[in-house]
């Protein structure tokens, strides 16, 4: 079975309908890219994965769960699928150690101790044990981001869900962040990746999807995708986003 399976997902914001008729599936250690213009509905699409955002028509199991099921427990299957936003949403009045230790605590039920533990293991993978008694506001937004990671992995995901994850960094901070993923996708870690980071894409995707308005219109490996195999609007896109 996929680990994440998406069928005739649809979704409308009242009239207006943001995803239309998507299917794919990402195997277990896969890293799926997800791009596409502005508006094209990539984020509302890995949203729907663990429920953040709800749809209204087709089916989305991760492993082997309905999400869409309201007998679902939402939280315990979000609790199973990291999630790394665009700005990290970090609490700014808890520690960088607190920050990931949270989750653990009230979630997994993991003492304080062990909590902690894992969070310096963590910190560790991600270059930022010296960094653990600090505020995310002392941090650049590369060290935020790569904290925000961290406490993802420290709930033991199945999954990790990153939305745009370097579109609020500045320039010389998005290879830190970028750095930290490739090494999550070697350790076969399974991801779908919204971002325009087409040098990830080609380093480290095995497939990527490209959307317009609301539907997928390309999905397939990254050598079809960087290669000719691909619909005129992909290569509309590509040809703007490779030359800047």
């Amino acid at each position: 079975m996929p680990m994440i399976e998406m069928s005739s997902v649809n979704k409308w914001y009242d009239d207006f309908q943001v995803l239309k008729d998507c299917s794919t599936q990402v195997a277990k250690g896969e890293v799926v890219v997800v791009c596409g213009p502005s508006g094209s509905g990539k984020s509302t699409l890995i949203k729907t994965v663990n429920g953040l955002e709800p749809f209204q028509e087709g089916t989305i199991t991760v492993d082997e769960i309905s999400v869409g099921d309201p007998a679902t427990d939402l939280p315990r299957l979000r609790a199973r699928i990291g999630m790394v936003f665009q700005n990290f949403e970090l609490f700014p009045h808890l520690s960088i150690m607190e920050n990931i230790k949270l989750a653990q605590l009230k979630v997994l039920n993991r003492t304080d101790d062990e909590s902690a533990k894992r969070g310096m293991e963590l910190l560790d993978r991600v270059g930022l044990v010296d960094q653990a008694d600090k505020f995310p506001a002392q941090l650049s937004g590369g060290q935020q981001q790569r904290v925000a990671i961290a406490r993802g992995l420290a709930m033991d995901p199945i999954a990790m869900l990153f939305d745009e994850p370097t579109s609020a960094l500045d320039p010389e901070m998005i290879n830190e962040v970028l750095d930290v993923m490739t090494a999550l996708a070697e350790d076969g870690m399974t991801m779908m990746v919204v971002t325009h980071e087409m040098g990830f894409a080609r380093r480290v995707a095995h497939r990527v999807i490209f959307m317009d308005e609301g539907r997928i219109e390309e999905d397939c490996t990254k050598d079809d995708f960087f290669g000719t195999a691909r619909g005129e609007r992909a290569q509309e896109f590509l040809s703007k986003i490779l030359t800047h």
